[in-house]
């Protein structure tokens, strides 16, 4: 694409950049008591600069808000797309222009984990110098602050170092530079301990001191020739309880503050711009100036008289400018037709390869298009009608960006359509492998009764390729990507299959049936889907959870009433236990660490396990005589994890450190305890109440060390509730069984419409173990201290693997419960893995429609959150069955072992 720039002398030479990653604006921007009670500012300095000097504002960030993605606003004036959070750390995923990269030459100062995707992706690989410490210097157990302080210094001495280094001070002297300082201290200390936190605040005072050293040593070093612009931002904000990726306002509300060669001063004629986020600034006395963080690129851009990023969507803030009319008139025109070039782009691609294309009806008029605007605006500048050309400029801006917009979302209603196709296309055909494979008898198969005819097959089979031929050659002819022929052919293959077969779910249902009235099926769908909707709900609202939880704990009251009266302790504690685990799914997800509830959760699962081992010896058969040594140690593993935790929580607090032996300890705990399921008892048989015990203590000390407050008394609920709703199960089945007149003699039998309810709890369970301790589909609701325990080094990778691992723990215990759920009752081991499968697409259909690109960004990313989450859950699902079968071995149970016995008996 062409670049452009303003053809006029820019106001600076030179550029400061500074972003102090991770502080929100409130915090920068508020006073706040001192010993005395009376109000201060943390900033002095940037507060003059505010009052004084200087233009200010709330910079608005987009999601995902890490520090990549808000980085690439800052400097390229683009957003990138919110899958970017899974690229957050990785250098280039994507090529881009930016302001470094126009510049004629950019030092940064930093962090090793931001500075290198500006210098690697620059034109010129000598064009961007980085000045980074090293990674080791990111521990969240340390006061941060020292990072931002050595920034500081290394731009001291870069100016020290060039009045003995010609080059360098050639370089420096050279106009359209950038110095770019970033500050990660207040990040560091807001995920360490919180941006309410005496660090944090502390922090903040640091930044601003370095500011004021900083900016009066530049000064004196370019003998105050007045061509220095400063920009202070910050790439993104931070939640309450130190986090941030989502769209919540903590996150996405960050500073801006300009002054320097160029920028406006306050205005204070007639302040505007200040609402109730601001009511306690107490900054009313002078302009408040909002923009967009993509915006600042421009800005920069037009400070020192470079090309614009081609890939900025960014609009100049002329409120931040000072200088002549016609030099604001130049630099928004120059916006304009960078911006609109990128609609010109995308126009001129779409009508090449688009077969019924339609243009965007704002600009496509004959008398109203994009280069008769620019004409026109060219036309008000040479008249010196100044006013009059912005206004045209932002009117051509807004269209472009409309018709931007337009021409990405171009293909949706097709795209729309085939994606809806193929997900009731997969729902069908899964479902009706499962019917054919687990449902309909051997009989029923072996005649073939469910085939089409041969004329039916052709019809079918001729409707599906002139589908896949049409379908096909529109993306030809359209030059789709590569997804969309998959899209395609998946929809077209699904849908072609499930018709082939379609008797196989008129067989199903004559079966389920059997006597009963029709309604009875119909009224079993509509509950399921009801009860899926309400899945889908809890999504939005986990409180919907704990009604489920109170729903399950009155199931008692509508079973058999010999059943209720055989096993009345045992379903009085399903109910306590239902009620219990409700709680968790009522509390904020925003929890402060508190280490006594760690500390009770712990206790609770030791006292469980010492009762499980006294009572053993009920299901410990002679080859298990080792029994109660594995559980003696796995409770010891559990105490020594509860004593490095409270120990380690101390220290922390008292800032002394992670303590080397507790961080060592950890890590043996982690290993030893999380290998003990798959490496003991899997090669011989063991009672399945004794495998479960030995998985559950297996994770048990994983999760006390990776909990900050109540996770492990969520753990423990968990479980329990877990194990009853297996016993109840199984009584159940044994109670139907033997009810029936007939035995059956296969090992297996085949899925009952009854076996449904079992699907749905087991999906229930898995949602409770998304939501139970906080909300999955926000990447702020877990904390970073969860981790402390084994790491306060800064690295992405190892942190987010831990916090992964501590949330797929419920996962495990759920998949191995249902493992051994499926073998009690006699169902064949993957038949309700495959049922849950076949009906937990119509969730992600629900999620698929409900994706947000309009609204604040805490509803677009929440949705688009919950959509990946929903699609992932086929794969998650075969690999939680995949390990439950590595988990759980090989189990006993007591009715299969007697069975044996009976038929070694008659042999």
């Amino acid at each position: 694409m062409t670049t452009y720039k303003v053809d006029l002398p820019p106001p600076a030479s030179r550029l400061v950049l500074i972003v102090g990653d991770g502080l929100r604006a409130d915090k920068l921007y508020q006073l706040h008591s001192d010993e005395s009670g009376q109000q201060i500012t943390k900033a002095p300095f940037l507060r003059d600069i505010i009052l004084n000097h200087g233009t200010f504002g709330v910079s608005h960030t987009r999601v995902p808000t890490e520090s990549r993605p808000g980085h690439v606003a800052i400097i390229a004036g683009f957003y990138e797309d919110v899958s970017a959070v899974t690229k957050g750390w990785k250098a280039n995923p994507v090529e881009f222009d930016s302001v470094f990269n126009q510049s004629r030459h950019t030092w940064s100062f930093g962090s090793p984990d931001i500075l290198p995707m500006f210098a690697d992706g620059a034109s010129d690989p000598n064009k961007v110098e980085t000045f980074m410490y090293g990674h080791e210097s990111e521990n969240f157990a340390e006061d941060a602050k020292g990072l931002d302080i050595w920034v500081f210094d290394q731009l001291a001495q870069l100016l020290t170092n060039s009045s003995f280094n010609a080059k360098l001070y050639q370089q420096l002297h050279d106009d359209q530079i950038v110095i770019f300082l970033h500050l990660l201290g207040l990040d560091t200390n807001g995920h360490a301990y919180g941006p309410h936190s005496k660090e944090y605040m502390d922090n903040i005072k640091v930044v601003d001191e370095g500011i004021n050293k900083t900016v009066r040593l530049i000064e004196e070093y370019y003998e105050h020739d007045g061509k220095t612009s400063y920009v202070f931002t910050a790439d993104h904000g931070m939640s309450n309880r130190g986090n941030h990726g989502d769209g919540h306002p903590d996150n996405t509300r960050t500073p801006i503050i300009a002054w320097g060669a160029g920028v406006n001063k306050p205005n204070k004629t007639h302040p505007s711009g200040h609402d109730e986020f601001s009511a306690d600034w107490h900054l009313d006395e002078v302009q408040r100036n909002d923009i967009l963080q993509a915006d600042i690129a421009p800005f920069m851009a037009s400070l020192i008289g470079i090309n614009y990023p081609v890939n900025s969507v960014g609009e100049l803030p002329l409120a931040y400018l000072d200088n002549t009319p016609l030099f604001k008139a130049q630099s928004l025109f120059v916006n304009a037709k960078e911006i609109s070039e990128q609609y010109q782009v995308k126009y001129e691609l779409k009508k090449r390869t688009e077969i019924m294309f339609k243009p965007f009806v704002p600009l496509s008029n004959p008398t109203h298009n994009r280069e008769i605007l620019l004409s026109k605006i060219q036309g008000l500048i040479d008249s010196e009608q100044y006013e009059e050309a912005e206004v045209i400029c932002e009117i051509l801006i807004q269209l472009s960006l409309e018709g931007l917009r337009y021409f990405q979302t171009y293909d949706w209603l097709m795209l729309r359509s085939i994606v809806t196709v193929g997900y009731l296309g997969w729902i069908f055909y899964s479902l009706k492998y499962t019917l054919k494979e687990y449902c309909l008898s051997n009989n029923s198969l072996s005649n073939n009764s469910y085939k089409h005819s041969d004329s039916i097959a052709k019809y079918i089979n001729i409707l599906a390729i002139i589908s896949l031929a049409i379908l096909i050659s529109i993306m030809y002819v359209q030059e789709s990507p590569a997804t969309y022929y998959t899209y395609v052919i998946f929809a077209v293959c699904f849908c072609w299959d499930s018709l082939l077969d379609y008797k196989i779910f008129t067989e199903s249902c004559k079966l389920a049936l059997g006597s009963r009235s029709p309604f009875i099926l119909i009224g079993y769908i509509i509950g399921h889907i009801i009860a899926l909707e309400i899945f889908v709900y809890s999504y939005f609202e986990r409180s919907i959870l704990s009604g489920c939880f109170v729903l399950g704990a009155l199931w008692p009251l509508i079973m058999p009433s010999s059943f209720r009266s055989e096993n009345k302790l045992l379903l009085f504690y399903w109910s306590m236990s239902c009620l219990a685990s409700g709680i968790f799914t009522l509390l904020p997800v925003e929890k402060g660490e508190d280490i006594l509830l760690v500390v009770y959760g712990g206790i609770l699962i030791l006292i469980t396990g010492i009762n499980s081992m006294v009572k053993s010896t009920k299901y410990i058969t002679g080859k298990d005589h080792d029994s109660k040594t594995m559980i003696i140690f796995q409770l010891s593993l559990v105490a020594l994890s509860i004593i490095i935790v409270y120990d380690t929580t101390n220290k922390l607090k008292s800032r002394a450190g992670l303590p080397v032996l507790n961080q060592y300890i950890a890590w043996i705990i982690l290993g030893i305890s999380t290998a003990t399921p798959f490496f003991y008892g899997l090669r011989r048989k063991q009672h399945y109440l004794k495998r479960l015990t030995t998985i559950s203590l297996a994770f048990a000390p994983l999760f006390v060390i990776l909990s900050i407050s109540y996770e492990v008394l969520f753990y423990y609920f968990l479980t329990q509730t877990l194990l009853f709703w297996l016993e109840i199960e199984r009584k159940l089945f044994l109670l139907e069984q033997s009810k029936q007149k007939q035995q059956e003699q296969e090992s297996y039998r085949k899925l009952e419409m009854r076996d449904s309810r079992i699907s749905l709890i087991f999906l229930f369970f898995i949602k409770v173990g998304f939501f139970g301790t906080g909300n999955v589909a926000s990447l702020g609701s877990f904390s970073l201290q969860s981790v402390y325990r084994l790491t306060t080094i800064f690295n992405p990778f190892l942190m987010g693997g831990l916090l992964i691992l501590k949330i797929l723990i419920p996962f495990f215990i759920v998949s191995s419960v249902f493992y051994i759920l499926n073998k009690s009752i006699r169902l064949s081991p993957f038949s309700l893995f495959l049922l849950v499968l076949s009906i937990s697409d119509i969730m992600t259909l629900n999620f698929f429609y409900l994706v947000r690109d309009d609204g604040s960004w805490l509803e677009i990313g929440t949705t688009i959150s919950h959509f990946v989450i929903s699609s992932l859950f086929v794969l998650f699902m075969i690999l939680l069955f995949l390990l439950s079968e590595v988990l759980v071995g090989k189990v006993i149970i007591p009715e299969d072992e007697e069975k044996e016995k009976k038929g070694e008996k008659n042999d």
